[in-house]
């Protein structure tokens, strides 16, 4: 029997892009992006709360055939850029652009550098309160909150100049990040990501902050090199939540307008 669908709806109907949230096992926190959006168009952000990507792909696919107008425009952030671009490259038709914000880099010579960065900003004992958490989350009778606990230490490395540091904060479920990141992750290694890329015959449009630990060129090199028709945007002085950064936040908006007819 499957499962009751779970998602956030901005604006009015038809319902025409999909926002799709990152973590994995982070949900519902892009409330943000939706109220702003929403002015001007139907949004749906889903949930999701499989634990596998093939799931969680036709979970979207769900979603999508329930709530909105095909073909859609999809937004991901972070890791869910990766799930919208695997999305649109096994069901073309259902998807009309996508928009990929803060994506992590797609290929295993760049998959070190985000640590490497993140932990270059954090102070000693920041660094001591890490290792900690992350030994106690394994341990833990309650991994989610640990899990919250580890993310709100490393938005600091990721902000530039945060408008609120209170983050939106959704649905924290950390076996659906250790489920889904393994194998998100297996597929950067094993290269299946560029695969991907190669099918997807949609418009795409790259948005990167300057101060992203995410390495804008290991976005920027291959998604230029197999896609045939792609934008790319760097925003400076702005880190991995555009939507919060205040040097940044009118430019992004600014380049969503032009991007989301």
């Amino acid at each position: 029997m499957q499962k009751n669908l779970k998602l956030k709806k901005y604006g009015n109907e038809p319902f025409k892009l999909a926002l799709i949230h990152g973590g994995p096992g982070a949900a519902g926190y892009m409330m943000g992006i939706g109220k702003i959006l929403s002015k001007k168009i139907g949004i749906i952000e889903p949930f999701q709360t499989e634990t596998s990507i093939d799931k969680l792909v036709l979970e979207l696919r769900r979603s999508i055939e329930n709530y909105c107008k095909i073909p859609v425009i999809l937004l991901g952030h972070s890791w869910g850029a990766w799930l919208s671009m695997i999305f649109a490259a096994q069901f073309p038709k259902y998807v009309e652009k996508l928009i990929l914000v803060s994506t992590g880099p797609f290929e295993k010579k760049y998959m070190n550098t985000t640590q490497h960065i993140r932990f270059s900003r954090l102070s000693p004992k920041d660094k001591t309160v890490i290792f900690m958490l992350q030994e106690e989350i394994l341990r833990s009778s309650n991994p989610d909150s640990v899990f919250l606990k580890i993310g709100k230490i490393l938005s600091k490395t990721d902000t530039f100049s945060a408008i609120s540091t209170e983050n939106e904060i959704g649905e924290i479920d950390y076996n659906i990040f250790k489920n889904v990141w393994a194998e998100a992750n297996n597929l950067r290694l094993k290269g299946e990501l560029i695969e991907y890329i190669k099918k997807i015959k949609c418009p795409v449009s790259a948005i990167h902050g300057s101060y992203d630990p995410h390495p804008a060129i290991g976005v920027k090199d291959p998604l230029s090199k197999y896609l045939n028709d792609f934008q790319f945007y760097e925003l400076e002085k702005c880190g991995h939540y555009p939507w919060n950064e205040k040097f940044a936040v009118d430019e992004f908006f600014e380049i969503l307008g032009k991007e989301i007819p």
